[in-house]
């Protein structure tokens, strides 16, 4: 049922007249932002293999001295391409190539920057605690099969690409980590970061393959922006979101692997919530469909064992530093979001508001350092009466 509604947008096309619509888009998204149109080529790329295409274009005002700088911007969604029964390889290759498609579809849209989810060469198996065969899908971040295709679509369409997987790395024990490797335009991979916070909670059992991450908060200093990366469940710490933006990030990508009975609610605010504190773009990427594995698990909360995590609901979304965002992708439809920003807004908006300047960074700073140590004491005043 939850795979059943396409998206909030659509419901609201099909129920509200268009002025009535139009109001109610401003509260729940804030200042319309125009579409783009979609090349005909790309249309037809979409069409063939079943994957919607939106664009949009979130501006900012036109400046006297520094000209704008306008960054296209892709995301990508999808569901796993083969039964979780088949073979590793053959699962591995049917997500390549479904892929590649997209990526050419995006490379028609002029899209400079491409992120794909959460994990996106596999199925998002840490829900069962198994390790065959979903530990086989670990490669290595600098050469691995994925990797070497990523450089190979970054340099032909001259696309930077976010290629978030699953990373084995040799050099440190055959360890497991939750990574993205981001691939400059020119096929050279610009380097790495990993998952800061890693959940415990539901199905998401991730801590039985790989723990915190130990990269921290690195942006990615690139021909098109400075990128960052806070993979999925770093979305819930804000901390971890304004640690990007105190480094200087004006795009942060969230590739992400959630489902509708556990986050639903918290999807269309906790990205917006990061753009706006932080004055830069943030881009919300969830996987889509259903994945259904062989052996039944549990995640000791009482409920019967099962078989697959739940419904991965999409809504794919850009949010703009002013508190914009763009209408979501669609809950139950393998997706390429295509958003033209012009980063002249992070500026703009740090002007208008002044949240850097009133940020108060040092107060945070000495109570953080005071409140992690053990004799800390909270400064409570009790009503003694």
């Amino acid at each position: 049922m939850a795979g059943e509604l396409v998206s909030v947008e659509h419901c609201l096309e099909n129920h509200l007249p268009e002025q009535e619509l139009k109001e109610v888009k401003r509260i729940l998204y804030g200042r319309e932002h125009a579409p783009i149109e979609i090349p005909q080529e790309a249309q037809k790329l979409a069409q063939q293999h079943n994957f919607e295409v939106k664009s949009y274009q979130i501006t900012a005002k036109k400046e006297e001295l520094t000209p704008p700088r306008l960054v296209r911007i892709g995301l990508v969604q999808n569901s796993i391409a083969a039964e979780t029964t088949a073979p590793v390889g053959v699962q591995r290759s049917a997500l390549h190539n479904k892929i590649s498609r997209i990526t050419e579809a995006a490379a028609l849209c002029g899209v400079n920057v491409l992120c794909y989810q959460e994990a996106w060469t596999m199925p998002f198996a840490f829900c069962t605690r198994e390790k065959q065969p979903w530990c086989e899908f670990a490669e290595d971040a600098d050469c691995g099969p994925t990797t070497q295709l990523c450089q190979e679509l970054a340099q032909k369409y001259n696309m930077v690409i976010v290629s978030p997987i699953l990373e084995r790395d040799s050099i440190h024990g055959d360890t497991l980590w939750n990574t993205a490797v981001v691939i400059s335009n020119n096929g050279h991979v610009l380097g790495k970061t990993r998952k800061n916070h890693i959940p415990r909670v539901g199905d998401f059992n991730e801590s039985t393959y790989y723990m915190e991450g130990d990269t921290g908060h690195v942006v990615f200093q690139t021909q098109f922006g400075r990128l960052a990366v806070n993979i999925c469940y770093g979305r819930h710490h804000p901390q971890n979101w304004m640690m990007y933006g105190i480094n200087g990030a004006e795009i942060v990508f969230n590739p992400s692997a959630t489902v509708g009975a556990l986050s639903e609610p918290l999807w269309a605010i906790e990205a917006r919530n990061a753009a706006i504190a932080n004055s830069y773009f943030a881009c919300a990427i969830n996987r889509v469909g259903t994945e259904v594995f062989p052996n039944e698990f549990t995640s000791a909360d009482g409920k019967p064992a099962h078989k697959d995590f739940g419904h991965f609901y999409g809504s794919s979304y850009v949010a703009a530093p002013d508190g914009s965002r763009t209408p979501g992708l669609s809950r139950n439809k393998d997706g390429l979001l295509v958003t033209e920003v012009d980063l002249n807004l992070c500026r703009q908006v740090k002007d208008h508001w002044g949240f850097r300047m009133t940020q108060r960074l040092d107060l945070y700073a000495s109570s953080l350092s005071a409140a992690i140590m053990p004799n800390y004491q909270p400064p409570i005043i009790r009503d003694s009466c």
